[in-house]
């Protein structure tokens, strides 16, 4: 069960692929739930793929290769479903074994990097989905429990420092460096966790999006645990 206590009727849930695909955002809706409770063993199919680097991603050709138990297959055979099943939908989905995330060190005092939370822009309609399979699952949070970062006064101050040009430039420069994606949670905040096995499709910044963008964040992986995560 994921806990929607917090989150303030930003999720919907539905019960199938089609109804996660084709419901549509309304209001303050902007994250779809396809709900699951899946069998099988993913953790073995972490263990058993050749790592290289912090983030390894894997082909279909290398799952079907891997010589698994049978609950090992049990969970191959979902993840291969939930594959081809975002390719036919349009999607290009990527399956990625994650020790962590680079950290964004050019900025220390505002670092936009996938643990911050964020939101996704496209220049074209399209959505985020993404399912972790195993380890830390990614956290959301309704647009009313954050205040985007540019609009702090502080932090505006220290992005000034770093800007060189006109000012009516500026907002293009915080565009062009992705600063004007990432948000601070208020301190009341509930983030909510998209839990283990639930396939999401999170609302993005797009030019023709009729509700906010989800605002989103990776989690901080526990040491010696990697995550298998589907994204696209």
């Amino acid at each position: 069960m994921i806990d929607l206590s917090h989150s303030e009727n930003q999720v919907h849930c539905v019960t199938n692929f089609h109804d996660l695909v084709s419901t549509p955002y309304n209001g303050m809706v902007n994250a779809i739930c396809w709900t699951r409770k899946l069998t099988g063993d993913f953790s073995e199919i972490v263990k058993k793929v050749a790592l290289s680097g912090n983030i390894t991603t894997i082909e279909q050709e290398e799952l079907y290769a891997l010589q698994l138990s049978e609950q090992g297959q049990l969970a191959r055979e979902i993840l291969i479903n939930d594959l081809q099943a975002l390719k036919t939908h349009g999607a290009s989905p990527t399956l990625n074994v994650i020790n962590h995330y680079d950290r964004d060190e050019n900025y220390p005092f505002f670092p936009t990097d996938v643990y911050s939370f964020h939101v996704d822009r496209s220049p074209i309609p399209t959505d985020t989905f993404l399912c972790t399979y195993y380890g830390e699952s990614s956290e959301i949070l309704p647009n009313s429990q954050v205040q985007q970062k540019i609009l702090i006064p502080e932090i505006r101050d220290e992005l000034r420092k770093l800007y060189h040009g006109a000012e009516e430039g500026f907002d293009s420069f915080l565009s062009e460096h992705f600063f004007d994606l990432h948000y601070q949670a208020t301190p009341n905040a509930h983030p909510t966790s998209l839990g283990i096995g639930h396939l999401w499709r999170l609302a993005i910044d797009h030019p023709e999006s009729k509700v906010p963008p989800c605002i989103h964040r990776a989690p901080k992986e526990k040491p010696g645990q990697s995550r298998l995560l589907m994204i696209c």
